[in-house]
């Protein structure tokens, strides 16, 4: 299988099953998940070293002190429980909430309406910018496009908002020629003082990139140059949707701005409440799916694929299928897939923002992404970094890492099927990778756990096919070790050379095994 556009990302969860071997009692492994996610909280970890931290330029200090004008403290509030239906469907506690307000949204729509008879037309030249608002008015509505291409300079949703399509490929909303380069394709209202109930379905969102031509860089600022954001929303759902070509992603939820007042803040109005499903999207400028300080988001079946990484410096792009970025709080990934991205599954911070927290995972296929899964906080990594105060809590289940690769994307950067940096109170349960026996990794290791993670818990990995490979983990030491881990039950095949590495001073390791691996050694 290609993982392409055209991948269904409602397979993904049986593709699991066939790519792993394994056939979970999901409702178990994520109780006992859970269990382990619970004595790493209780588990009091080996202290970091903290040099004198390097001084911020003044100029830096200046803009985190403009941000926290719009910002407000950061706290890590408790995890949210998931349950698991008859079914085997995994979901939040939360979305029973949503479900109500989805019959909430239902019950005050008062017209249901056809953009075609507010003048639409969708022959993929007609601009029908005047026509969606004209249909939309001030909400209380439910926006029927049929099949066709329908040229529009934006669409702007008030609260009490449903825009339904006749399904992806049928129903295109594209981007105007004359759109500038920042426009958002679908976006809320009011991002300064929010809105509610909102529904996107069945249709294509195509940002027209063609029209920019030849440009080094394709989108502008902040949440800008997006096939659709969401910023302040409560209470929203985006199901059965394409993402085409945005200058910057293709979903975005999103606080009113992008916050960077510094580690321990967080953006004023955020998103919550949101569901994403079944959503496809390739050639993003930077991600596919992002949230950014945002609490209570649900993210399933769906997929991210081959990003263009433009809105980067060439070969500097760190553009990845699903990011889960600063701030962000409670968000629930379950059985989506990613495809030749930087990083399929990020969960991170830039240094002057503080953490995504919290983060669930649930079944995930990466094909050919650099780094399959990568959890970091950027600038509290080092010695001389200050301690990040909000890399806290990711627990992920039933993973899938498929022959990680070089790429062109962001050259310098070595592939890896898993790495977690700063991070404290990680918890990796049933992890599968596999490689190409004869591509070259270069003795790069295919887990690394570095840079101050602290109380990490790597549970049943199974590794073949890296015959060309590193150590299957390395804990590294030095003054910016990793410490507090615990590895259990790690089976790897094809394999001739180390299993687990541990670096220098590393004080706090634990490693038990239940199988006796073949071909492969410890060295400790």
């Amino acid at each position: 299988m290609k993982f392409n556009q055209f991948h269904n990302p409602r397979k993904n969860r049986e593709l699991l099953s066939e790519i792993t071997g394994k056939h979970l009692d999901i409702e178990k492994v994520i109780t006992e998940t859970e269990e382990l996610f619970q004595q790493c909280r209780e588990n009091i970890p080996v202290p970091q070293i903290n040099k004198t931290p390097l001084s911020l330029p003044f100029s830096k200090k200046i803009i985190e002190r403009l941000f926290r004008l719009f910002a407000k403290p950061f706290s890590i509030s408790e995890p949210v429980q998931i349950s698991v239906d008859s079914n085997g469907e995994v979901y939040p506690e939360w979305k029973l909430k949503l479900d109500d307000e989805y019959e909430n949204l239902m019950s005050r729509i008062s017209r249901e309406v056809n953009i075609v008879d507010y003048g639409g037309v969708g022959d993929g030249k007609t601009d029908n910018t005047t026509a969606f608002k004209k249909a939309i008015g001030e909400g209380f509505v439910k926006v029927i496009v049929p099949e066709g291409i329908f040229i529009t300079k934006g669409i702007v949703m008030p609260s009490w908002t449903y825009l339904a399509g006749a399904g992806k490929g049928k129903t295109t909303i594209k981007l105007h020629n004359n759109a500038p380069k920042g426009s958002r394709l679908i976006t809320n209202a009011n991002h300064w003082r929010g809105d509610h109930h909102l529904f996107v379905q069945g249709m294509s969102l195509d940002w027209n990139i063609e029209r920019l031509g030849e440009v080094k860089k394709t989108s502008t600022w902040g949440n800008h140059s997006s096939c659709l954001t969401y910023a302040n929303v409560t209470y929203g759902w985006v199901k059965d949707v394409e993402g085409i070509n945005p200058g910057l992603h293709c979903f975005d939820i999103s606080s009113t701005q992008y916050n960077y007042a510094g580690d321990g803040f967080r953006a004023r109005g955020g998103s919550s409440y949101v569901w994403l499903d079944n959503l496809t999207g390739y050639g993003f400028g930077d991600d596919g799916i992002t949230t950014h300080h945002s609490d209570y988001i649900f993210i399933s079946n769906s997929h991210m694929c081959d990003p263009s990484g433009r809105a980067h410096q060439k070969g500097f792009s760190n553009s990845n299928g699903f990011e889960v970025d600063d701030g962000s709080r409670n968000v629930l990934l379950v059985n989506n897939s990613t495809a030749r991205c930087f990083g399929g599954i990020e969960c991170k911070a830039h240094q002057n923002s503080s953490a995504a927290s919290n983060v669930k995972i649930i079944g995930h296929i990466s094909v050919n992404d650099n780094r399959s899964y990568n959890f970091r906080h950027i600038g509290h990594h080092k010695s001389t970094d200050t301690e990040s105060k909000s890399a806290y809590n990711i627990t992920a289940i039933n993973l899938a890492a498929i022959q990680p690769v070089f790429t062109e994307l962001y050259k310098d950067s070595t592939p890896r099927g898993l790495v977690v940096s700063a991070y404290k109170n990680v918890v990796v349960n049933h992890f599968t990778l596999i490689g190409d026996s004869d591509y070259d990794y270069q003795s790069n290791p295919l887990i690394a756990v570095q840079y101050r993670a602290r109380n990490v818990v790597l549970e049943n990995i199974s590794i073949k096919g890296f015959r060309r490979a590193g150590a299957v983990i390395k804990v590294y030491g030095g003054e910016n070790r990793a410490d507090s881990v615990s590895i259990h039950n790690v089976e790897v095949s094809d394999s001739e050379r180390k299993v687990i590495d541990i670096g220098i001073a590393v004080k706090d390791i634990h490693i038990q095994q239940e199988k006796e691996i073949e071909k492969a050694s410890y060295h400790l």
